[in-house]
């Protein structure tokens, strides 16, 4: 079955401590805020005024992951081959809707397993990431979400007291496959016909396109897909693969995302909320830090696996003197803890900041807010410390590899001079015997 869920999963603290974090606007030209670092980040939900903003970041917890789209990260080999992805996703542009594009070692592509309606190339994206929607006809472009200036000043109190609360009982509105609906309004709004994603709702969850991002180091962001479709299309790139990982060792971050133009976008219990739903851009952005974050997973997890079947073997030198391994064994314990350090070290792009925020500056706050989320500072600062570990545990190895060398080389010449002193005490016997004779 695909994909298993990981047994230790990620190594990080905010699963569980409700931690915090505001997205930047990335629009050129704008300055976001500052990035906050240590106990400042633990404080931003204080510091949020917008009422609305607060509420739904308390009231949002597990019950609701069903009710709200799917952001998930996966990591299920060492790397992908690109160039054969681009290929192939270029292939479904008809039956999938995709348009794949390339930024360095990310493949970005919107991927549906409806029935895309047909377009022209031109039209998938404009030159600042705002792409068009394939289900959406283009005359309603403009209405994608209340961005009106006057319409938010009109109706701002209402709708943050009405805004969707997904977690009361009977009275609120609830979220439905994608769908949702806001009570108490005006007359003329409840009598006015609109899609699901009218542009007076601002607390938006419908997916018309999902999105993927593949990263040439063996993961993939899928923004809006359901868990089957996710394992459908994992299971159909998977021949790209390379290197690809065994079911126990497939990693996996769990997210769920919306859309709301009432307060600044923003990560909170792993729940993501954006302000623009075309922007691709900022999902770009984002996607980088997740894949990170999958990948350093699985080096966590690869980590605390070798350290474990490596632990006893300190305690058997200090017990015994010597480690009850042949020196096959030992030097194959060598070679997998070398593969480890080489994998991790080699990585640059997984444990650095990517190509792309060189390229795109106004994107570099957005992936820096959500790395420091994710705690990447920190887990790559413990793996480090852990490599130093291997790396002791290394030079231990290899000392007892020479001393059973030297050991097995005194051995032979204690052999050689034994036999040595053998025949010459026989050369004396048969002299003797000859003597007498």
């Amino acid at each position: 079955m695909l994909p298993p869920v990981s047994k230790i999963g990620p190594q990080r603290t905010t699963k569980n401590a409700q931690k915090l974090k505001l997205l930047p606007n990335p629009d050129p030209g704008e300055d976001g805020p500052d990035e906050e670092s240590g106990r400042d980040v633990y404080s931003q939900f204080t510091r949020i005024k917008d009422p609305t903003a607060r509420r739904d970041a308390a009231r949002l917890g597990k019950a609701d992951r069903d009710k709200l789209p799917r952001v998930t990260a996966y990591c299920t080999a060492s790397s992908y081959r690109l160039d054969g992805l681009m290929k192939y996703l270029k292939g479904k542009m008809r039956t999938r809707g995709t348009a794949p594009k390339l930024f360095d070692e990310c493949i970005y592509t919107p991927f549906s397993y409806g029935q895309p309606k047909s377009r022209r190339p031109s039209d998938s994206s404009d030159n600042d990431g705002h792409g068009l929607d394939e289900h959406e006809p283009p005359k309603k472009r403009e209405r994608r979400y209340s961005d009106s200036a006057l319409e938010v000043a009109e109706h701002a109190n209402n709708r943050r007291d009405d805004l969707i609360d997904i977690t009361t009982s009977a009275g609120d509105t609830t979220l439905e496959n994608g769908e949702s609906s806001i009570p108490n309004h005006t007359a003329l709004e409840i009598d006015q016909p609109s899609p699901p994603s009218v542009s007076n709702l601002d607390f938006d969850t419908q997916v018309h396109t999902p999105e993927v991002f593949l990263f040439d180091y063996g993961t993939v962001v899928i923004w809006g897909m359901t868990l089957q479709q996710e394992q459908r299309f994992l299971k159909e790139i998977s021949k790209f693969e390379s290197e690809k990982l065994s079911e126990d060792d497939v990693q996996t971050e769990n997210f769920n995302f919306y859309y709301t133009r009432e307060y600044q976008a923003r990560i909170y219990n792993d729940f993501i909320s954006l302000r623009e739903k075309k922007n691709y851009m900022t999902k770009l952005a984002i996607s980088h830090a997740l894949a990170q974050s999958v990948k350093t997973s699985l080096f966590e997890d690869l980590l605390t696996t070798t350290i474990t079947i490596t632990s006893p073997l300190p305690a058997e030198i200090a017990l015994t003197g010597s480690i009850a391994l042949s020196r096959r064994q030992i030097h194959q314990q060598i070679g997998q803890l070398f593969i480890l350090r080489i994998n991790i070290h080699l990585q640059g792009s997984v444990l650095d900041s990517p190509e792309l925020m060189w390229a795109e500056p106004s994107l570099e706050p957005v992936y820096a807010a959500v790395r420091s989320y994710l705690e990447m500072d920190q887990r790559v600062g413990l793996l480090t410390e852990r490599l130093s570990v291997i790396g002791d545990l290394l030079a231990v190895l290899k000392d007892q590899v020479g001393t059973k060398h030297g050991e097995y080389l005194e051995w032979i010449v204690i052999v050689l001079i034994a036999a040595e002193i053998l025949v010459a005490a026989i050369n004396i016997v048969v002299d003797l015997y000859a003597g007498v004779d």
